[in-house]
C-alpha cells in the first residue's frame, strides 16, 4: 500500500453510490467492486481487521483507487459487472465461458425454416431457447424433424431446386421448395412447432388426436395412422424431457464450492422441458460463500443476457433484492429469485447441487492430474523450471487448398482456449507445411507481445524443428524450448517419436509415460483446432465460390446450372455429358466445371 495515502483519499470521497477500481503500482485492475455508499465501503478495506485473507493481500498491492459515480445502487451493479467482463481483475470471481447461447430460429418466410443460430439475433422471426450447448439444440431440431416435417434446409439450397431431396423421400419434409403441400397445410405444422418450443406440447397432441378422429371417420385410414404416429413420437418426447407440474421457463443454479475451486451448475428449463445444464467453473482468488460467488454470478452472467422469469437458487444472496430489482428492469418484467424450502422446486436444487459437486470434484482430479503429468515433463525434458505455459502449432489442409495454422495453449490449468490462434495462410506453395509452419509462428512470434511458452511443441519431427528455430532466431528469442513429436511409422498413439531441438538423438519414452500422455493430449487438441478451422475457412469460401471461379460461367449460367441440376451436390455427381447439355454450356465449358470439382 506503498505510495497510497488512503486518509487523505478517504477525507475527500463521496458517499455516493457508485463503482471503485482498485490498481496496482503498474495501474493494472486488482479488483472491481459496487457500493450504495463509496466512503463507508472503501474505509472498510482499511478500517477492519477481520477481514479475509484474500482481502489483505489485495490491501497490500493497492497503489490507486479509482471511482465512478452513479445515480442509483442499481446503475452500479450494472457498470460493476460490464467493468468485470471488460477488465478481468485478478482478485474477482471471473466466469472463463461468456459465449453467447445457441437458440432454435424460425424464419418468417412464407415456408419458415427452423434452425440453429448464435450470436444477435438481426434476422427477423422467432427464437427459441437458450440452449445450453449446440448438441441439445441440434438433438431437438432432430426430434422436431420426426415429429413436424418443416424445412430445415438452408436458402440457398432451398430456392435452386427443381425437385425433392432425400428429406422428402423419407418423410422428413413436405418438400415446400417443389409445391408439394399448400401454404395453408404447411402453416399448421409451424403453428404446432411453436406450441411445442413454447411447452404447450399437450395441447399439440390434443388438435393431432382430433384430426386422426376426424381422419378415421372419412376412412383415410393411412392419414389417421399418420397422426397417430406423430402423437407417439411426442408422448415420447414429453416423457423424456418433461419437468412434473410446471410449464414455465426456469433457470435453476446450485453451488458448490471448496477453498480455491468453485462450480455453478445451471439447468435450463424451457416451458416445462429441462433442456439440460451447464458447468461453470469460475476463475476465484481466496474463500467465498456460497451465496457471494451466487451473487457475484448472477450480475456477471445474466446483466445484458435474457433472463427467464424465474430462477430458483440454491443459496440466498444478501442482495437478492436489488438483483431482483435489476433484473427485473432490465427485463421489463417481474424476474424472481427464489430460494425454496419445500415442494418440488427443492428438488431441482438437490439435483443442481448433486451434479455441480460431481462435476467440481471431476474438474480438481483433472487439474491434480494435469500437474502430476506436467512435472513428469519436466523430469522427463531436464527443464530447469516447472513449465507454466505450452503452445503447440499444427498445420491442416486438403491437397493445399485452404491451408489453415493452429496454436493451442495450456497451462497448469489445462486448456486455454481464450489463447488458442488461427492462423489463415496465404502466399505459399500448396503442400508447403514448412512455408505454412514458418508463416505461422513469425506471425505469432515477431511483435514480442503477450506471454511467451515455455515450450514450443511441434507436430512433426526434425525438418519442423529446423524450420521453427530458424524463425525464433530470426525473431531474436532464445528463451523457448522447442520439441517436436512424430507419430510412428503405423502412426499409432504411444508409438511417437520426442526430438527436443539441440539434441541428435530422439527422447525415447514408454507409452505408458504420463509425459507422454499430456503431449499427446496437446498435440491432438492442437491437431483438433486446426481441422476445425480448416473446415471453417473451406465452409466461408463455399462450393459457391469455386463456380464463380470458373471463366465463362456468369450469373445468368450458374443459375440456370444449378436450377437444371438441382443443386451444388448434383453439379459434383454429373459427367461432362450431363454439364454440356445445359443450355449455354459448351463441351469446353462443362470440361472446365467437372475439372474443378474433380481435381
Amino acid at each position: 500500500m506503498a505510495n497510497f495515502d488512503i486518509d487523505d483519499f478517504l477525507r475527500n470521497l463521496t458517499p455516493c453510490p457508485g463503482v471503485y477500481r482498485m490498481l496496482d503500482a503498474k495501474g493494472k485492475v486488482l479488483y472491481v467492486g459496487k457500493a450504495k455508499n463509496l466512503k463507508r465501503r472503501i474505509k472498510s478495506y482499511f478500517r477492519n481487521s477481520k477481514l479475509a485473507p484474500k482481502i489483505h493481500v489485495l490491501v497490500k498491492q493497492i497503489c490507486d483507487i479509482k471511482i465512478t459515480v452513479t445515480h442509483t445502487e442499481n446503475e452500479a451493479l450494472i457498470l460493476e459487472s460490464n467493468l468485470i467482463k471488460a477488465l478481468q481483475p485478478r482478485y474477482n470471481v471471473l466466469l472463463r465461458d461468456d459465449k453467447s447461447y445457441p437458440y432454435i430460429f424460425l424464419s418468417a418466410d412464407d415456408f419458415p425454416r427452423l434452425g440453429f443460430h448464435r450470436g444477435v439475433k438481426q434476422v427477423s422471426g422467432q427464437y427459441f431457447g437458450p440452449y445450453p450447448n449446440i448438441r441439445s439444440v441440434w438433438q431437438t431440431l432432430k426430434l422436431l424433424q420426426r415429429v413436424f416435417p418443416v424445412r430445415q434446409c438452408e436458402d440457398n439450397f432451398y430456392r435452386n431446386r427443381s425437385r425433392p431431396c432425400l428429406q422428402y423421400q423419407i418423410k422428413r419434409c413436405t418438400a415446400p421448395c417443389v409445391g408439394l403441400i399448400s401454404k395453408k397445410d404447411y402453416s399448421q405444422d409451424i403453428q404446432h412447432v411453436v406450441m411445442f418450443l413454447k411447452g404447450r406440447d399437450q395441447q399439440v397432441i390434443n388438435e393431432l388426436v382430433i384430426r386422426m378422429e376426424e381422419a378415421s371417420g372419412q376412412l383415410a385410414f393411412e392419414q389417421a395412422a399418420y397422426y397417430r404416429d406423430r402423437i407417439a413420437s411426442l408422448r415420447q418426447i414429453q416423457a423424456r424431457q418433461y419437468i412434473s407440474g410446471e410449464k414455465k421457463d426456469i433457470d435453476v443454479l446450485g453451488v458448490a464450492l471448496t477453498e480455491k475451486m468453485a462450480c455453478v451448475e445451471v439447468f435450463f428449463i424451457r416451458g416445462g422441458h429441462n433442456l439440460g445444464n451447464k458447468t461453470f467453473l469460475p476463475k476465484l482468488e481466496g474463500n467465498l460463500t456460497p451465496e457471494e460467488l451466487l451473487s457475484t454470478f448472477i450480475a456477471q452472467y445474466y446483466l445484458n443476457r435474457e433472463t427467464p422469469p424465474i430462477l430458483i437458487l440454491s443459496h440466498q444472496p444478501k442482495d437478492m433484492g436489488l438483483l431482483t430489482e435489476v433484473l427485473s428492469k432490465q427485463a421489463g418484467r417481474k424476474i424472481a429469485l427464489i430460494k425454496p424450502v419445500r415442494g418440488p422446486k427443492v428438488q431441482w436444487i438437490k439435483m443442481a447441487l448433486a451434479n455441480a459437486k460431481i462435476n467440481l470434484n471431476q474438474h480438481l482430479a483433472e487439474k491434480s492430474n494435469i500437474t502430476a503429468r506436467f512435472k513428469s515433463l519436466q523430469q522427463l525434458l531436464s527443464l530447469a523450471n516447472f513449465p507454466q505455459r505450452i503452445e503447440c502449432f499444427d498445420v491442416s489442409h486438403i491437397q493445399g487448398t485452404a491451408t489453415v495454422a493452429s496454436c493451442v495453449v495450456f497451462d497448469r490449468e489445462g486448456p486455454r482456449k481464450a489463447d488458442y490462434r488461427r492462423f489463415n495462410i496465404k502466399g505459399i506453395i500448396p503442400g508447403d507445411d514448412y512455408g505454412a509452419l514458418r508463416q505461422a509462428l513469425m506471425r505469432r512470434f515477431k511483435k514480442k507481445e503477450g506471454v511467451f511458452p515455455d515450450l514450443l511443441v511441434i507436430d512433426g519431427g526434425k525438418g519442423q524443428i529446423n524450420q521453427s528455430l530458424s524463425v525464433l532466431k530470426e525473431i531474436g528469442i532464445t528463451e523457448i524450448t522447442v520439441l517436436g513429436i512424430a507419430k510412428g511409422p503405423e502412426r499409432k498413439a504411444g508409438n511417437e517419436t520426442l526430438f527436443l531441438a539441440g539434441y541428435e538423438n530422439p527422447i525415447m519414452v514408454t507409452s505408458d509415460s504420463p509425459a507422454l500422455h499430456i503431449l499427446q493430449h496437446i498435440r491432438d487438441e492442437a491437431h483438433r483446432f486446426a481441422i476445425v478451422s480448416h473446415r471453417k475457412r473451406r465452409a466461408k469460401g463455399g462450393k459457391l465460390s469455386l463456380l464463380e471461379g470458373i471463366s465463362g460461367l456468369g450469373p445468368k449460367r450458374r443459375r440456370k446450372l444449378l436450377i437444371q441440376l438441382g443443386g451444388l451436390q448434383e453439379i459434383t455427381r454429373a459427367g461432362v455429358e450431363d454439364l454440356a447439355q445445359i443450355e449455354g454450356i459448351s463441351l469446353e465449358l462443362a470440361q472446365r466445371i467437372y475439372d474443378v470439382f474433380h481435381r
